[in-house]
């Protein structure tokens, strides 16, 4: 079966997929959603203090951009960077909705930071002095080598155990939040990927696939996620088995 047969499949008419950004769309944000609608899912982009009931949708990506404030990890900035403290309520509210209910959740980079921070973890504010493995500058093309977690879900859409990922991030997760385990490492041990221990489907990965659409692998873990999506949108659907 072709790459463009088993993503028709995955085609949900009505799928809605929360996508939660910055005030401005960049084009990191168009390429996740056309991920996204790639796979049949519809998007609505969420903003810093939008006011969104998230059961109403079907999924929920946290996307990439300012760094997550060090006061809710417990710390003070040790850096100069940009924060967004709107955002960072925004994503806290997003996500306590999420959990309530169970909804599937994707983060990508600083989404995948604020999963764990969300969960208790905490951040390292730079790891770029303490890389000895690995290159030290950004990468948007995927030469930077991740180790999958045999069984994880990301070892499942991409098929591998060792992939190519890109690096756009200074930051990286520093103490694992509860109820997460960590499914992708690089060749310095930073976690590269981590995923929830419990029912929920919730997902959050340091790199950023939607640089990378044209790439099978990287292409399949937005279809992992919107397959989700539906199933977690049909079993709403299913009347209870108790009113029968």
């Amino acid at each position: 079966m072709s790459e463009e047969s088993k993503e028709q499949e995955l085609e949900v008419p009505g799928l809605t997929i929360g996508i939660s950004g910055p005030a401005r769309k960049s084009l990191a944000h168009r390429l996740i959603s056309l991920g996204l609608r790639l796979h049949g899912a519809r998007t609505h982009y969420i903003r810093p203090g939008s006011r969104v009931a998230v059961p109403m949708l079907d999924g929920l990506v946290l996307s990439g951009g300012t760094h997550v404030h060090p006061e809710r990890y417990g710390q003070e900035p040790q850096v100069t960077a940009n924060y967004d403290r709107k955002r960072d309520k925004t994503d806290q509210s997003l996500l306590e909705q999420a959990e309530a209910i169970g909804i599937p959740v994707l983060g990508i980079c600083r989404g995948a930071q604020f999963i764990n921070v969300f969960h208790g973890g905490s951040l390292c504010q730079n790891v770029t002095p303490l890389r000895v493995n690995t290159r030290h500058r950004p990468l948007l093309l995927p030469l930077q080598t991740v180790r999958l977690v045999t069984h994880s879900r990301l070892e499942q859409a991409m098929r591998s155990p060792v992939i190519g990922a890109n690096r756009i991030h200074s930051q990286a997760i520093k103490r694992l939040g509860r109820n997460l385990r960590v499914t992708a490492v690089d060749n310095d041990l930073f976690v590269q990927a981590i995923e929830s221990t419990g029912r929920q489907w919730l997902t959050g990965i340091q790199w950023h696939p939607e640089y990378l659409l044209y790439h099978g692998g990287h292409r399949r873990i937005f279809g992992q996620f919107v397959d989700a999506a539906r199933r977690y949108k049909l079993a709403r659907l299913e009347p209870d088995s108790d009113d029968a």
